[in-house]
């Protein structure tokens, strides 16, 4: 249980300390409260695990699932930064907008469930595809290094030692038996962190220069600020993370064989908005569900929540212990890459599987995957598709989660729901691109 709840930790760690180191650098902290910022993320972020994952009265998905920082946040949270007069006003400003927003989503939560009935296998299975590839640029981007501005950003070096955690964990996956392969990414980034020493990419300062203790202070840097722009700001992004946590809980359900419903989704969104209403208290940001984990549950089998919950308590440790969470960011970003790779692959897997019995057989269903699939990945494969909308606007849309659930939502409603579909339902295909019988009857010239 400990070691599977660690490589929970190791898969996600890189995600939850990303939004506080980049917001804290924006904010102009020290190096000193920048660990401080980062260790109350990953104590809020264990904090919020468990109720996600152990649940009290009707709070918690009660699934395998890791909470952390949303990502999504971060743009809107360097914005308030670069609106602020005083720098040192824009974290309390950013945890009073959390607050509300919280509050609001958990308000919100039993209402926002109930679009569990627009999510058929069509739906679900598009969507959790899209977890997966929206994923896996970020194991792309840990692969080439750990600074895109530096001169050696995707060298030979970096690649190759994220393609030698790839194989490590593959062969661990192929040849071995029980622990040790479920363990199998544990073992790849710990072999791959060795391997990384004798080329220098391996640093072990952030060890040595931490502390043994340190506590998340209560509003450490000021009491919480109420800015209505901020506050409508991160409400946006509460909306964008529940509708992503909605299509985490389908996604996993469907992988432990337990179908999340209407109950487990509100239960699972009150958890994800309460953690966020809590976690500046801490000095924490807005916490949401994290989809690379769903690749770890999805790869190794183990469908324990309990498993999941000890991977919270190590989360509150390196929160209280500065010098624990610097081992997990000794482990180099290229080695991340290589075992995130594996991870997020088999999240789009998942989705592949759940797709197959969706009923492709219907050109209806064909349609709804094709449009949903190709208006998801616009954010990955053209960053700036969207840069001439509002920067409100373009929070939800450079969610391509986000976007793609909604259009496979609302093709399906179309194509499915609305007049029960009498006309379309009938015209079936073996291909996607198949003539039809009255082409075929055409002479070819």
């Amino acid at each position: 249980m400990a070691t599977s709840g660690l490589q929970h930790v190791a898969a996600m760690y890189a995600g939850v300390v990303a939004p506080p180191l980049i917001v804290g650098a924006a904010v102009g902290l020290s190096a000193t409260e920048l660990t401080f910022l980062t260790g109350a993320c990953l104590f809020t972020a264990g904090l919020a695990t468990f109720l996600q994952t152990l649940g009290l009265w009707k709070i918690g998905a009660r699934l395998p699932f890791v909470n952390g920082v949303t990502f999504a946040g971060v743009a809107p949270m360097t914005a308030v930064v670069a609106s602020a007069e005083d720098k040192s006003d824009a974290l309390p400003i950013i945890f009073g907008a959390v607050i509300v927003a919280g509050v609001l989503g958990f308000v919100a939560a039993p209402f926002f469930s109930k679009a569990v009935r627009f999510f058929p296998p069509v739906v679900t299975g598009s969507v959790i595809t899209l977890i997966g590839v929206s994923l896996l640029p970020v194991a792309f981007g840990w692969a080439q290094g750990p600074a895109p501005a530096a001169h050696d950003y995707g060298s030979t070096t970096y690649l190759g030692l994220a393609a030698s955690t790839l194989v490590v964990v593959l062969l661990l996956r192929r040849f071995t038996r029980g622990f040790v392969k479920q363990i199998a990414v544990l073992l790849g980034l710990v072999l791959g962190t060795l391997v990384a020493i004798p080329f220098g990419v391996t640093d072990f300062g952030p060890v040595a220069d931490a502390d043994v203790v340190g506590f998340p202070t209560p509003f450490h840097f000021g009491a919480p600020q109420f800015q209505l722009a901020a506050i409508l700001s991160l409400c946006v992004v509460m909306v964008v993370s529940m509708t992503e946590s909605t299509a985490d809980m389908l996604a996993l359900g469907e992988i432990v064989e337990r179908p999340a419903d209407e109950k487990t989704i509100a239960a699972g969104l009150r958890a994800d908005t309460l953690g966020s209403a809590l976690s500046p208290l801490f000095n924490g940001f807005m916490c949401s569900a994290f989809a690379q984990n769903i690749g770890l549950v999805a790869m190794t089998r183990i469908r324990s929540r309990f498993v999941v919950a000890t991977g919270g308590g190590f989360l509150v440790l390196m929160g209280l212990c500065p010098m624990a969470a610097s081992l997990i960011a000794v482990v180099p970003r290229p080695v991340l890459g290589g075992a995130g790779v594996v991870l997020f692959g088999s999240v789009a897997a998942s989705g592949i599987q759940t797709l197959v019995r969706a009923g492709l057989e219907k050109d209806n269903n064909v349609l709804i995957v094709a449009v949903s699939l190709a208006v998801g990945i616009i954010p990955i494969t053209a960053p700036e598709f969207y840069h001439a909308f509002p920067e409100t606007a373009r929070i939800v849309l450079d969610s391509g989660i986000s976007t793609g659930c909604v259009t496979a939502v609302v093709l399906n409603l179309v194509f499915n729901r609305l007049g029960k579909g009498e006309c379309h339902d009938a015209g079936e295909v073996t291909h996607p691109m198949e003539a039809g019988e009255d082409l075929k009857a055409v002479p070819a010239h």
